[in-house]
Formats: structure tokens, C-alpha cells, sequence
């Protein structure tokens, strides 16, 4: 899903019209990122938590030319999603339980 997919099912949800919808899911994201840059912690119960983890200074390699190259150290934003998320993602991709068959009836025997 994409962020026009996700406008416009706000939109056809919620019934307002598609830039309505954007304003809501802009405002959403915008709020996220400016909690993220500020170094608080976002929780959506029954989604998950976002949250930014601390990367140490290292030395990498480039992998064209092999060349030593410094990586600086940097706050990446982590998501953890919640128990309820990953019940409802994995229900999905189990196959459907077999529905009990009912003991088949007898056919009628014809009278001669």
C-alpha cells in the first residue's frame, strides 16, 4: 500500500473528499516525524511503538573500490510492532481450518 492507497481509503471511508483525507494522513505522518526528531517515543496501542535507536561510529567499506570510508555516528527510527499486530498478520497467512462435515444422511431405498 502506498500513501495515495492509504488517502484514498481515508477518503472512502470517512467519506470526505481525497484532499481532505491528505491533510488527515499528512497531518498524521508530519506529528510522527516531529515526535521521532524531538527523541520521544510514539505509541499506537494495538499497532506498535516507533522510536529512534543510537548507532555507534564505524568503519564500513565501499564496495565498489574496497576503500576504508567513516560512518558517522546517526539515530535511525526503529518500529516494534505490537503483540495484537502480529496475531492479526499471522492469522491471515494460516490456512482456514477444514469446517466439520456433517454425517452424510442415508439416500432413501426405493419401495418395490
Amino acid at each position: 500500500m502506498t500513501k495515495a492507497d492509504l488517502i484514498e481509503e481515508v477518503s472512502r471511508v470517512v467519506e470526505m473528499t481525497r484532499k481532505e483525507s491528505e491533510v488527515i494522513v499528512e497531518a498524521i505522518f508530519d506529528s510522527i516525524v516531529r515526535s521521532l526528531r524531538s527523541g520521544d517515543k510514539i505509541e499506537i496501542r494495538g499497532f506498535g511503538s516507533f522510536r529512534t535507536r543510537q548507532r555507534q561510529p564505524r568503519i564500513g567499506r565501499n564496495p565498489k573500490t574496497g576503500a576504508r570510508v567513516e560512518v558517522p555516528a546517526k539515530k535511525i527510527p526503529y518500529f516494534k510492532p505490537s503483540k495484537e499486530l502480529k496475531d492479526v498478520v499471522n492469522s491471515f497467512g494460516a490456512p482456514a481450518p477444514a469446517p466439520a462435515l456433517a454425517p452424510a444422511a442415508p439416500e432413501p431405498v426405493p419401495n418395490p
